[in-house]
């Protein structure tokens, strides 16, 4: 519903300011940020090239308008995509909006600034190239074509093998494109495969792009073999007309045209004593932590040197040489660390080294100059990356330097007074140490003397743990007890039952008890009594003699 609102002419500008402040209250306090780029920045008339406008809002306020681009591009089709970024919360989103355009003429293109909202895009540039001839492209449904970024290279330099499989017919997805392989060189498949389409002499195609990044390892010629491609295309009979019934196919063959490489040797008024680095573009540079400054001796601070370079990768660049005074400086260096990825113009490597500088002395300390030679191939000359000289300004540091006091004569004179408890100390040491020898001595002479270790618990405790489990009515446990206290007596239990009738009684008793349902109702003082009430066994041939440190008999008569 909308609402207007009619006012006096006296009143028109309050109502005005109104206004303006609802609008400024319904806003953000910040503008939202609008980024763009292009899925690649050079094609050739006719091609189609993906223009990408990503927003932290998921629901941006309008379309740009896109008649700017009217003059030099075709505005195919546009499309709004809504994700979640991993890096933010769960319910932030983002929008991108992908725009479809195709360049009409050649040359340096700028697509301009596009603006959603209150959010703008930067400028892009893009090279645009003639399109090809329809003499140079053949007229098959589906062809292959393979191009070089350069026709010759210095070697171990880069150079990119683009493969582009052209059809004017649907493929199914069982596609395939033999593997580069070639032994004179280092491949490296670049990036995934990148589909688009473009015009040829007005007929729609479809292109499968493939990309390679070459590093040839000897000079000379190098030939780059032809790779075939194998497909399905789509039938278009009867049986491929058929909505619901099952699709006809064609086979497809086609290879690329090999090609030939000229690779150049390193240039005579290169260094000898330095690595060849032939690249694109190569970058020193460095980061110190803390930043650089007055230090105090003992502090650490890590100095970190990046070397970057387009058209090299990881394992190409050389160590980076942090030169030190070892006098003044005790250094600590960490693990290289690599990284390779792939850009518009194919790999780029890089190395990072860094290391913990400790300053031992005050003072000032002078780090030369890093310098790292290379070969610019893009302007064909030699160039170097420098890092200018550096000075540390080295601090004493008061925790580590020692107080000393001086020594006055009275305190020497004091000292040599108490120095005699010292002394006495260790007379008394030496004494003591002497006379453990001379006991360890004596006692070495002497026959060792092997005491018998008692072993299992003594008869009173045996006595008293059968008294305890009678009295409980536990005939389990008396089981148990009675068995211990028999094998520390003189005979067995069996002797002792067949001469004592009433221990017979109540060991029957017992047995009863434990192979009964009624043993809860066993009562044990009457097994107590018996075993109280036993008398000495005989002295007789064939009787046992009594253990050592048997008890005497409990009730003795």
């Amino acid at each position: 519903m909308t609402h207007m609102l009619f006012c006096r002419p006296r009143s028109a500008r309050r109502a005005w300011l109104l206004a303006a402040l609802l609008l400024l209250l319904g806003r953000p306090l910040h503008a939202e940020e609008l980024r763009a780029w292009v899925d690649r920045s050079e094609l050739a008339v006719g091609e189609i090239v993906e223009l990408n406008l990503e927003s932290d809002d998921p629901a941006p306020s309008g379309r740009p308008d896109l008649s700017v681009l009217a003059a030099q591009f075709e505005v195919l089709d546009t499309r709004l995509l809504t994700y979640h970024d991993e890096d933010k919360a769960p319910g932030d989103l983002d929008s991108r909006l992908v725009i479809g355009l195709q360049p009409k003429i050649a040359g340096r293109l700028l697509i301009p600034p596009l603006q959603v909202g209150t959010a703008r895009s930067p400028a892009i540039e893009l090279q645009v190239s003639a399109a090809p001839s329809v003499a140079a492209v053949s007229q098959a449904p589906v062809f292959i074509d393979a191009s070089l970024d350069s026709d010759n290279v210095y070697v171990q330099a880069q150079a990119i093998l683009t493969l582009r499989v052209y059809h004017s017919v649907p493929l199914y997805d069982d596609s395939r494109l033999d593997p580069l392989e070639i032994a004179d060189a280092r491949v490296e498949a670049l990036a995934p495969q990148h589909t688009y389409e473009t015009l040829i002499d007005g007929v729609r195609h479809g292109v499968i792009e493939t990309r390679y990044a070459l590093f040839p390892q000897h000079s000379g010629v190098l030939r780059i073999p032809s790779l075939q491609f194998d497909a399905t295309a789509l039938d278009g009979g009867n049986g491929g007309a058929q909505p619901f019934g099952p699709r006809s196919g064609r086979p497809v063959q086609v290879r690329s045209p090999e090609l030939i490489l000229r690779v150049k040797p390193k240039p005579a008024d290169y260094p000898a004593d330095a690595p060849w680095l032939p690249a694109r573009v190569l970058t020193l540079s460095e980061h110190w932590s803390p930043a650089q400054g007055t230090v105090r001796v003992g502090d650490s601070l890590t100095r970190s040197l990046l070397l970057r370079a387009e058209g090299l990768a990881s394992a190409q660049l050389p160590v980076l040489d942090l030169p030190a005074p070892e006098q003044w400086l005790r250094r600590y260096p960490e693990q290289p660390r690599l990284n390779d990825r792939h850009g518009e113009h194919g790999v780029v490597g890089s190395r990072e080294e860094s290391t913990a500088l400790v300053p031992t002395a005050a003072g000032r300390i002078e780090l030369p100059a890093q310098e790292v030679v290379w070969w610019n191939t893009v302007e064909d000359r030699l160039m170097r990356s420098r890092l200018p000289a550096h000075s540390l300004e080295v601090e004493e540091n008061p925790a580590l330097v020692a107080e000393t006091q001086p020594v006055l004569p009275g305190d020497l004179a004091s000292s040599e007074v108490r120095l005699w408890p010292w002394q006495l100390a260790t007379a008394v040491l030496a004494l003591t140490t002497l006379l453990g020898f001379a006991l360890w001595w004596r006692a070495r002479r002497l026959p060792a003397v092997i005491r018998a270790a008692a072993i299992g618990p003594s008869p009173r405790t045996l006595q008293d743990d059968l008294r305890r489990t009678c009295l409980s009515n536990d005939p389990q446990a008396t089981r148990q007890a009675l068995d211990a206290w028999a094998r520390q007596q003189p005979e067995t239990l069996a002797d002792m039952a067949a001469r004592f009738v009433p221990l017979s009684d109540a060991l029957d008793g017992l047995n009863g008890a434990l192979y009964s349902a009624s043993g809860h109702s066993w009562q044990g003082e009457a097994l107590w009594q018996a075993i109280g009430s036993l008398p000495p066994p005989p002295q007789t041939a064939n009787a046992r003699p009594p253990k050592p440190g048997s008890l005497p008999p409990l009730y003795p008569r």
